[in-house]
């Protein structure tokens, strides 16, 4: 073995980068595998008449501190995040946006100022952050948020405009499922801490260009190695020493360790030959997964939105995203719909059809569609339940760590828990090996 660290990562998403980069910032060499030829993960770009679709409309919001660095580190300009202030916007329902002063004001005011919202409604809102901020977020013991929702006497329409779209939006799982816990530290970092941090920041550029793109560039400039459509089989113990090597690395090197980045469901596969971490994929295989669906819908002409982001109620669709506005081509809009529901019982053509009337009942008469793109993305993210126990980054195999958004962490499956991840098992590598990242910001 080199003297200096050997490391290999299996994923190239946003926890796979994240680690290479802080591996490569400590002195470790680094070799990124990526079974496709697009980076990204399972936040990646899709085309579409030449055109990049995400797989996933996401935003980020200023309370995600380490993806924020790491874009940062990488060279990402902040101008390709489109900032505004939280803004939870239902035509014809309801509206809540923050105030530009410091927290708690901004969202004080926010609530004060909200249309659609009386005052029974605004109450019970405080009431129940009060009610949070008093336990120190602490919720136990952890349950469904629609329970915790009920405890606090939410209203209907709180709960049908706020709550639950926010619920469902962080943790991907519906409220009557979702753990009380982990939405109760999404709303302490996002909505108690800092006013910036409520701020959405929403993407102009596709998933794969924001992040793994200039991530890849940034470690090729500095000598690391970053392979794509080379898919890893297995990894497997060094037979002459300590040490791994993988089984679909045509160098056939020897890797002091290994970062498996990968989708949850595509560790068991890779460690089938190491006894070890039996328990780890025992564990993993206890997961549930919840779904996410976008429609990309392409309008022959302009869509006038009120926000680039609105809610919708009552129909299939959730949110509503004007790609136009975020430097997409005119007449692009993108309908998210999170987590398990109705819209899994019926055909494509017919959510097509339901999602455009339910658009057109908001925004108005529309432009004729050109073309649609539905993309499913069955098991998006783990089912974020009460009490649920999430795999570590440690396993017991020395010298083999885990990253993603599915890794124990109080955060639920996002880009923010991806990327700390990837953080963590970088900086747990570089420790063990008497390490440390240069030039820390």
């Amino acid at each position: 073995m080199s003297e200096t660290p050997q490391v290999a990562i299996v994923g190239g998403g946003y926890a796979g980068f994240s680690a290479a980069v802080t591996l490569a910032r400590g002195g470790a060499r680094v070799t990124l595998f990526e079974s496709s030829r697009t980076l990204g993960g399972r936040a990646r770009v899709v085309d579409k008449y030449g055109i990049g679709l995400d797989n996933g409309q996401h935003i980020l919001l200023g309370a995600y501190t380490e993806t924020l660095r790491m874009l940062r580190l990488v060279g990402v300009k902040p101008s390709v995040l489109e900032t505004r202030r939280l803004a939870l916007v239902y035509p014809g329902h309801c509206e809540l946006r923050t105030a530009p002063l410091p927290a708690p004001l901004h969202l004080a005011i926010g609530l004060l100022r909200a249309k659609g919202l009386d005052w029974r409604d605004k109450l019970a809102m405080a009431r129940l952050m009060r009610q949070l901020k008093r336990t120190r977020f602490r919720v136990e013991p952890d349950r469904p948020v629609a329970a915790l929702l009920a405890d606090s006497a939410q209203t209907d329409k709180l709960i049908r405009l706020i709550w639950e779209p926010l619920c469902v939006a962080a943790l991907n799982t519906p409220v009557a499922q979702a753990s009380a816990q982990v939405f109760a530290h999404v709303l302490r970092d996002s909505l108690t801490a800092g006013a910036s941090a409520s701020d959405m920041l929403l993407p102009r550029l596709d998933l794969s260009e924001l992040f793994p793109v200039p991530a890849s560039r940034w470690l090729a400039m500095r000598g690391h190695t970053v392979r794509t459509a080379e898919p890893v089989k297995a990894i497997l113990r060094y037979e002459h020493g300590d040490g791994y090597r993988l089984d679909g690395d045509p160098w056939e090197s020897i890797y002091d360790h290994v970062v498996i980045a990968t989708a949850p469901y595509h560790v068991a596969p890779l460690v089938e030959s190491l006894p070890a971490m039996a328990p780890v994929v025992a564990q993993i295989g206890q997961l549930k997964h919840e779904p996410i669906v976008t429609a990309w819908l392409a309008f022959d002409g302009a869509v006038k939105f009120p926000e680039p982001m609105i809610g919708m109620t009552g129909g299939y669709g959730q949110w509503v995203f004007d790609r136009t506005a975020l430097g997409g081509p005119e007449g692009l809009v993108g309908v998210v719909i999170s987590a398990s529901g109705a819209h899994q019982d019926i055909a494509k053509e017919a959510l097509e059809i339901a999602l455009l009337q339910e658009l057109q009942a908001v925004l108005g008469p529309l432009p004729p569609l050109l073309w649609s793109q539905i993309i499913t993305e069955k098991r998006a993210t783990f089912a974020c339940t009460p009490g649920l126990v999430r795999p570590k980054t440690l396993t017991p195999e020395a010298g083999l760590w885990l990253a993603g958004d599915y890794v124990a962490s109080e955060y639920p499956a996002t880009i923010e828990s991806a990327v700390r991840s990837g953080v963590i098992a970088g900086r747990s590598i570089l420790k063990r090996c008497g390490l440390k990242e240069q030039f820390f910001p």
